[in-house]
């Protein structure tokens, strides 16, 4: 996203459109405006009986505020903020002219109190309140209605995603009384960075700074957020800090209480419990607590005076929200800074391109540490690449280099060794071992997988292959492991060193830390524990594996591993040392030698920006079954200067089979056995909203037509008549910044 959609897009008003404007609303100024007294015989509200509802129903044909006629009983309970029942349709109105729309109780939350309303037929009565508790103020509402916009979703759908479900014994406790703003931190481990100093004491004067962060290796990025938090509270603000997952929102957790002592900050995590985080999302919106740690959903957290947002390693996909509109939190917080006028700050261990691209437009500045305290910080990075391995009769034999062998021998003298595998599992996958086909299951085509040894699994529908295996192409009946996983790697580095100790961490379990002890450690990107006192030497196996993927982030996402690792090991001055297995010769593997990654990010951004991909331009992804795709785009009124790029088919996804191991689906990822279709849509920086804006028309203008088909149809039934369908256009899903354009 570029600095100027931050700063707000649309299209510029001419004169045709604005004397339409003018005449609109003279014709809404001839419309009687309704004053209802009594609704049903019963007495309404004296003052501001008009209540306008936003109610929890997603469709975009129906992202608008509706008006409700407030009982006399309910005056007081129904204040803007809170949540309520209503009932939708049977009387209740669209803000201007509408018609009716079912009948049921559905809730709601008041966002104004007004004297009359702009409809002028009878309104329907609020239900009920469900709690009196003001849980919706204005700011979060506004910040919701530009994420809504901005990524082509509906109100509805943004407000279950910042406001957590009601729970009853949470409002009842009362929330502690504020404390006093704290004394301004020392500049502590902030020293090593060139103005890591300056940068808290803007902070602590009430400034808004903005900076992307490159955080030196080692363990100290937790406190070093807490102290950025701690000079923001004491300049009477709040703060809101975002990581990826609990294990990172714990480490922050535990520097804020170190330095601050409890009761100053909530922890906003799914760990915690409906009840709990209910309770801390309730102190932070009385104001009780001003600093707010948390996982995803916290980027919505309705802090109080909001001084600073913060992000930790934005390139994590557990930044990216699953469900509709499919937010980033990144891109949330971005728009909270500019909104609240407050400080920003994007830190991790690496660099995403969209952070270098806030450097590169001077919405952000960098703050890093110098050359010489890198090399001193970063551990010692040696490659093995392909040459190396083909004359290597060690790596041959057991998969484990000579140099990665001496390597694990000398780390483990001295303390834990960290061994990094892409992929869980035993064998993950498998190929004809004369002429490496890939091994497929003869009842889907799915690929073959050795959960255990002995056993041969299809990844998709579940089937074990009971009878012998053997190569369509070739006719071979042996097989080979294309990939091995964590727990074959194991296994194998047991074998190698049977004195030592071998944990695994991956999704199943994954540890928080180990010992500092002589151990092999393991893990799966992302699942790698902590060791006190740093790993001695950490290696990176199987890098061809991430580096192949077809993805435009893949060398992005592999050195943001690979550096994630590698920061948990010591530095290099204290003998810490790092064997990655990939070519040498390719960009993120020099970048991990040379302990770059803001250059690699920098030329990434080059290279996009002469190729016209995202970050510098802005994209959104069109899927829906085949034939739907093309006439969804037709009917969009899509800026000028868009380019549309496809459609093209997707994989088809698998039918699970009864009994089989159902595979892992995402929302939005096209129905098993269904053939789908996607369309990439580009605009250049400054159409965004205008692109976002006649997407989410044409979704809202389908989704009326098959509202309206259905109804037909049903009425269809009755009389013998039929109905056009619309439903497969009306199916097309779209993602704005979508991550994988691969």
């Amino acid at each position: 996203m570029s600095g100027d959609d931050r700063q707000g897009e649309g299209p510029d008003g001419g004169g045709p459109e604005q004397l339409a404007l003018i005449r609109e609303s003279v014709r809404q100024a001839k419309v009687p405006r309704a004053k209802p007294r009594t609704w049903r015989g019963a007495a309404l509200a004296g003052e501001l009986p008009v209540a306008r509802v936003v109610v929890n129903k997603g469709v975009l044909h129906l992202d608008q505020f509706f008006d409700y006629a407030v009982p006399e009983e309910l005056d007081e309970a129904a204040r803007p903020g809170v949540r309520v029942r209503v009932r939708f349709g049977a009387g209740a109105h669209r803000v201007r002219g509408g018609r009716r729309e079912g009948g049921r109780l559905i809730d709601g939350f008041v966002v104004e109190r007004r004297a009359e309303s702009d409809y002028s037929g009878p309104l329907a009565a609020l239900a009920g309140v469900v709690s009196p508790e003001p849980v919706l103020g204005a700011e979060l509402l506004g910040l919701a209605r530009a994420v809504a916009d901005r990524y082509a979703g509906s109100l509805a759908d943004v407000l279950q995603l910042a406001v957590p479900p009601r729970n009853a014994r949470a409002e009842a406790k009362p929330s502690p009384e504020p404390l006093p703003p704290p004394d301004p931190p020392e500049a502590g481990t902030w020293e090593r960075y060139v103005n890591g100093p300056a940068f808290l004491g803007a902070l602590a004067s009430g400034g808004a700074p903005r900076a992307v962060w490159t955080a030196l290796p080692g363990p100290h990025w937790a406190a070093e957020l807490a102290r950025a938090v701690a000079a923001t509270l004491a300049s009477g603000r709040g703060a809101l800090v975002v990581v990826p997952d609990g294990r990172a929102a714990a480490r922050v957790d535990t520097a804020l209480t170190e330095l601050l002592g409890d009761g100053r900050h909530a922890l906003l995590t799914a760990d915690a419990g409906p009840e709990k985080r209910y309770r801390e999302w309730l102190a932070v919106r009385r104001g009780s607590v001003r600093a707010v740690v948390g996982t995803r959903a916290a980027m919505f957290a309705p802090v109080r005076d909001l001084g600073l947002v913060v992000i930790w390693d934005d390139g994590d996909s557990s930044h990216s929200e699953p469900h509709a509109p499919q937010p980033h939190a990144r891109e949330v917080l971005l728009l909270r800074a500019a909104h609240a006028a407050c400080a920003f700050l994007v830190g991790g261990t690496g660099c995403t391109v969209e952070a270098a691209q806030l450097v590169a437009t001077g919405w952000a500045l960098p703050l890093a540490a110098s050359r010489e305290t890198v090399r001193a910080a970063a551990p010692l990075v040696r490659t093995i690449g392909d040459g190396e391995l083909a004359r290597d009769g060690a790596a041959r034999a057991a998969r484990l280099p000579s140099l990665a062998w001496q390597a694990v021998r000398d780390g483990l003298r001295s303390g834990p060794v960290l061994v990094q595998v892409p992929r869980r599992g035993y064998v993950p996958r498998l190929a004809c071992e004369r002429c490496r086909t890939p091994a497929r299951c003869g009842q889907c085509a799915g690929p073959l997988e050795a959960p255990r040894e002995g056993e041969l699994w299809c990844g998709w529908c579940g089937r074990e292959e009971s009878g012998r295996w053997h190569c369509a192409e070739c006719g071979g009946f042996r097989l080979r492991a294309q990939i091995v996983g964590a727990r074959r790697t194991a296994e194998e580095l047991g074998r190698a060193f049977p004195a030592v100790p071998v944990r695994t961490s991956g999704r199943d379990h994954v540890l928080d830390s180990v010992p500092g002890r002589p151990a092999l450690v393991v893990s799966t990107p992302g699942a790698e524990p902590v060791a006190e006192g740093g790993y001695a030497a950490a290696l990176l196996l199987d890098g061809w594996a991430m580096l192949g993927r077809p993805d435009l982030r893949a060398g992005e996402e592999a050195l943001r591993r690979w550096t994630h690792a590698g920061s948990l090991v010591r530095g290099q001055s204290e003998g810490g040392v790092v064997v990655v297995v990939a070519e040498p010769t390719l960009r993120p593997v020099q970048a991990l030698v040379r302990w770059d990654p803001v250059g690699h990010a920098r030329r990434e951004l080059s290279e996009r920006a002469e190729l016209g991909f995202p970050p510098v331009s802005r994209m959104a992804a069109v899927t829906g079954p085949v034939d739907a795709v093309a006439p969804f785009l037709a009917s969009a009124e899509l800026p000028p200067d868009a380019e549309v790029l496809g459609p093209v088919p997707l994989p088809v996804a698998p039918p699970l089979g009864d009994g089989a191991r159902a595979r892992a689906r995402r929302p939005g990822d096209p129905p098993p056995g269904e053939p789908w279709e996607r369309a990439l849509v580009r605009v250049p920086p400054g159409s965004g909203a205008a692109l976002a804006a006649a997407l989410k028309a044409a979704r809202a203008g389908w989704g009326a037509r098959g509202a309206r088909g259905a109804r037909g149809a049903r009425g269809a039934q009755g009389s013998g008549g039929s109905a056009e369908p619309t439903a497969d256009v009306a199916a097309v899903r779209v993602r704005i910044d979508p991550p994988d354009i691969g």
